[in-house]
């Protein structure tokens, strides 16, 4: 029967599937539950190339049993906007937040990240975060410096001096300026070591070539994030200017 959560033995068809090389929306037509349970399942569970249904049972138990504990004050407790479904809305959250640590980022950042996504304000106090997330105070300070410093969020203080942590679409733009800047500092070091091991040797070589891939990998992801910071910042409808048709020739 479709709804409710799935069981081990479900979990167990879900990884011979995988196996198998089923997509996902064959596994849930097995499974008579909807593709996106599915999807989400395996994301939330190490992703394709990953998922144990072992290990992803006890994930979900150990969850569940976290938001027991956090009922009394957790995000389930509070009211959710524009008719949405608090049990679909802390499923997303768990996902997301899973996709994060995937790609690489801190489990606290991570869920700092994807709690501050899921508001429409695009932004929380710290207080609104430890609230949320039932960590400590110094938890969540450790988790916006870092991610302050990466360029995922920025900071301002409200009209009551308090300090609140802001999302916005920019935020991906300044991550990627941020990363790339980054890469100029490992260019410039890689290519201080050629002088240093001296040029045509093997070493010295390794290193101009690391210099030289992140000089292009720079160079493109700056020119990306810019060219796709114009297009979705201009508004629909409005025409693009014409290459060379950027003067008034009202003459």
């Amino acid at each position: 029967m479709p709804g409710g959560r799935l069981n081990q033995q479900e979990r167990q068809q879900i990884a011979l599937g995988l196996a198998d090389g089923l997509a996902y929306a064959e596994i849930a037509r097995r499974l008579d539950r909807p593709t996106s349970t599915i999807s989400r399942e395996v994301m939330r569970n190490g992703g394709p190339n990953a998922y144990r249904a072992d290990l992803a049972h006890r994930a979900t138990e150990r969850r569940a049993h976290r938001r027991g504990q956090a009922a009394p004050r957790g995000p389930e407790a509070l009211p959710q906007a524009h008719g949405r479904d608090p049990e679909a809305v802390r499923e997303f959250e768990d996902v997301f937040t899973d996709v994060l640590i995937q790609a690489g980022t801190p489990k606290m950042m991570a869920r700092v990240m994807s709690c501050l996504y899921i508001t429409d304000s695009g932004s929380l106090t710290a207080s609104e975060l430890v609230q949320r997330l039932q960590v400590s105070p110094a938890s969540i300070s450790k988790a916006i410096t870092f991610l302050e410093g990466q360029g995922l969020v920025r900071r301002e203080r409200d009209e009551r001096r308090r300090e609140r942590y802001f999302v916005d679409d920019d935020v991906w733009y300044q991550a990627m300026i941020a990363s790339a800047r980054a890469n100029a500092l490992i260019i410039e070091t890689a290519r201080q070591g050629v002088g240093v091991l001296g040029p045509d040797t093997p070493a010295a070589n390794r290193l101009e070539n690391i210099a030289r891939f992140m000089d292009f990998v720079s160079e493109s992801l700056t020119r990306a994030a810019e060219q796709a910071r114009e297009v979705l910042h201009t508004k629909p409808g409005t025409p693009p200017v014409p290459p060379g048709d950027d003067t008034d020739d009202t003459a």
